[in-house]
């Protein structure tokens, strides 16, 4: 926020917001109109590659997280938006495993698939929303640690800026 992107700095955990804008994607995939008349294999496809990316970029970041604390001696895993955010990382990795095995692999019945159509949905739908949520929380961290002189309590402009980028993440999440 104040510094901007350092040269030279290991950057990796500024994955993050690719990792949801990438996540977000892959759930709208299904809903743009010009899919609609592309072949199931070939949405699937797409639905699992951007699922993949974002859960590649996912690792990279908690990775990048847990080693820029260890090298700073800050503790790890202490605040809500880590607890959140690891549960949410882990549950978006089984839900991807899940899926690529049942649903894009030819091995599972029509019976399993569908039986387990509605499940898979309604937990990529809680996940994202758990994803937003921990979005959020780490810009209200970030911004609290961060803001010392003059106080994020002062609304400096730093604090505009997140407050508002934080409500365009929760409208890109309600969409």
């Amino acid at each position: 926020m104040r510094r901007g992107r350092q040269r030279g700095k290991d950057c990796r955990s500024e994955n993050l917001p690719v990792f949801v804008t990438s996540s977000a994607l892959a759930i709208i995939v299904y809903r743009l109109p010009w899919t609609w008349k592309c072949s199931k294999l070939l949405m699937k496809s797409i639905h699992a590659g951007l699922n993949a990316v974002a859960a590649i970029l996912a690792i990279i970041s908690v990775v990048a997280v847990f080693e820029n604390h260890n090298v700073n001696n800050m503790a790890n895993m202490y605040s809500l938006h880590s607890w959140v955010g690891l549960i949410a990382v882990i549950c978006y990795l089984l839900q991807l495993l899940s899926g690529f095995s049942v649903f894009l692999l030819p091995w599972a019945p029509l019976s399993l698939r569908a039986f387990l159509m509605p499940i898979h949905v309604y937990s990529g739908i809680v996940i994202f929303g758990t994803v937003i949520a921990t979005a959020l929380m780490g810009l209200t961290e970030k911004l609290i640690f961060s803001l010392r002189d003059p106080a994020y309590s002062t609304f400096p402009p730093e604090g505009v800026f997140v407050n508002t980028l934080g409500l365009l993440i929760l409208v890109f999440g309600a969409l």
